[in-house]
């Protein structure tokens, strides 16, 4: 390896990717130790399932499809999650290579932090646990509403948003203290029957199409035009928020050098597949002339008025109930992430030790889980003290609490992306592999440079994202959050180059930060 690293021990490689931290020798080793995840406890399938929970299928299709047509007017959806697909694909190349070298449970900050230095990975490091803790808290507020919904038509009886939200958290705060791998099982049963009922309504409005027929309509490049493209590819953006994480489970993967790649990029490439289908079986259900007045009409409600008169009010109703289930899902996994990063944080001395330290029981990181549970009942209990509305209000806070939260963590992550596109490129540069990774590192910048767009019109138009004025400060102050976050994370990490720089310099090392530190303290090589 060449020399320019911001890490002195990556000049050490171990294993056939010439990763530093083989699953053998590593961390993992030493079973029973409570600063440790355990390995082995996710193949393929699980991990990938996992990942793909987290993006919600019946959610995207539910929620995100019917505000991109009504809000933004825009038939070619189906085209643009295509085009970002591609985009993320792209990405993906760089990102999982970097799984190759990297297996650390803080994915994006460690990938920063070994491309663009500590401080850097610091910044990167609280933008990450802001951005998903925010996606996590915000998913909350839609389970509540659902559920209220659900319990009103069916039952006639008004319950308080916040009482099934707080019955979620709670669940959801069980669960991230067991097992990974009965994590994986639930979120696995949840995604597979969400998926099987999005398929067969997609089958049913293409054996059932509108006036217009099977029109290809909304893959026409033409009709991608106009001032709201950009905006609508903040909408489409957060729908794949969650294909990312799968590095962040690479610690506790049987083979992280070859599953995590692999589950990155049959995740992306499934999302990107499945929602360009399934907002094109919208299409044709309503018709390409007829999608945006139906979506402005019916607003979240599209999906079940377009299923109902095909499959009938019983299979609505099924589809209703496993959107309440799927948004379960998709919670249980954000808080899996951020509970994962918050224990690499503490593990590396961003956070307090006790983050660093996992059950030993489970293996789980439960002081991080525990953290995310109570910033949660925290905002809920803010959210729901101040409700003073109906719950179909369109200005209710539990309705602002998703939109929200939502749109900070999907522009949160999408920094992420845009910074993690240039480390893969500085990473490989240092280490003289320009050559022998050229092709994935024209894709990393060609996904950069793309990123970066969709995060400026992100902040352009975010009052568009929240429904709020233009004149609003919502317009600053919320993408501000994340702006702020990644400026403290930034002085944290000056400040500790300045103070203390050998902790400094294991920012990102993960594993082998934890395997320096046990040789330092005189404890025999357990290889």
């Amino acid at each position: 390896m060449t020399t320019g690293s911001s890490h002195p021990s990556e000049s050490r490689s171990a294993g056939p990717a010439g990763s530093t931290h083989g699953t053998s020798g590593g961390i993992n080793t030493f079973k029973g130790h409570d600063r440790a995840l355990r390995a082995d406890r996710l193949g393929t399938a699980g991990l990938l399932l996992s990942v793909l929970a987290a993006t919600g299928p019946l959610m995207v299709v539910a929620g995100v499809m019917p505000t991109t047509f009504g809000v933004m007017g825009i038939v070619g959806q189906p085209l643009l999650f295509v085009l970002l697909g591609v985009v993320l694909i792209l990405f993906s190349f760089g990102y999982a290579e970097m799984s190759r070298h990297v297996h650390n449970a803080g994915a994006f900050y460690a990938y920063i932090s070994r491309g663009l230095g500590g401080t850097a990975g610091a910044g990167a490091a609280l933008v990450a646990l802001v951005a998903y803790s925010a996606l996590q808290v915000g998913l909350y507020g839609l389970f509540g509403f659902e559920v209220s919904l659900l319990v009103n038509e069916h039952f006639d009886v008004d319950l308080a948003w916040w009482i099934p939200s707080l019955a979620c958290a709670l669940l959801v705060g069980f669960l991230a203290l067991m097992k990974i791998d009965v994590n994986a099982r639930v979120l696995g049963v949840l995604l597979l029957i969400e998926v099987a009922l999005v398929v067969i309504f997609n089958v049913a409005a293409l054996s059932e199409p509108s006036k217009q027929g099977v029109s290809l309509e909304a893959f026409n490049p033409d009709i991608l035009t106009g001032a709201g493209i950009g905006t609508a590819l903040c909408f489409c953006i957060a729908a794949f928020t969650g294909f990312e994480q799968a590095p962040v489970y690479a610690e506790e993967t049987s083979r992280p050098q070859v599953v995590v790649a692999r589950v990155m990029l049959l995740a992306v490439s499934f999302v990107a597949l499945f929602f360009a289908f399934s907002s094109w079986a919208l299409t044709v259900a309503a018709g390409p002339d007829g999608i945006v007045p139906a979506a402005q009409e019916h607003s979240a409600g599209l999906l079940f008025h377009l299923t109902e008169s095909r499959l009938g009010e019983t299979f609505a109703d099924l589809m209703h109930v496993l959107l309440v289930t799927g948004v379960f899902a998709a919670t249980l996994s954000f808080h899996n992430v951020v509970s994962r990063y918050a224990f690499a944080m503490g593990r590396e001395g961003l956070l307090p030790a006790a983050f660093g330290r996992t059950n030993r029981a489970s293996g789980a990181p439960g002081t991080g889980a525990l953290l995310q549970s109570g910033v949660t009942l925290v905002v809920l209990l803010l959210f729901a003290v101040t409700d003073d509305k109906p719950i179909g209000d369109p200005t209710a806070p539990i309705l602002r609490l998703f939109t929200w939260m939502g749109n900070i963590g999907a522009f949160g992550v999408t920094l992420l992306m845009t910074t993690a596109s240039l480390a893969v490129i500085v990473f490989f540069a240092r280490r003289g592999a320009v050559r022998a990774q050229l092709w994935r590192l024209i894709a990393s910048g060609i996904a950069g440079v793309a990123l970066l767009v969709i995060a400026v019109y992100t902040v352009k138009d975010f009052h568009v994202l929240v429904g709020a004025d233009s004149e609003s400060l919502l317009r600053w102050a919320l993408p501000g959050i994340i702006v702020l976050a990644g400026a403290v994370g930034l002085a944290v990490g000056a400040v500790l180059k300045a103070r203390n720089p050998e902790a400094h310099a294991r920012i990102g090392l993960g594993n082998e930060a934890f395997q320096l530190e046990k040789a330092a303290e005189g404890a025999p090589d357990p290889r």
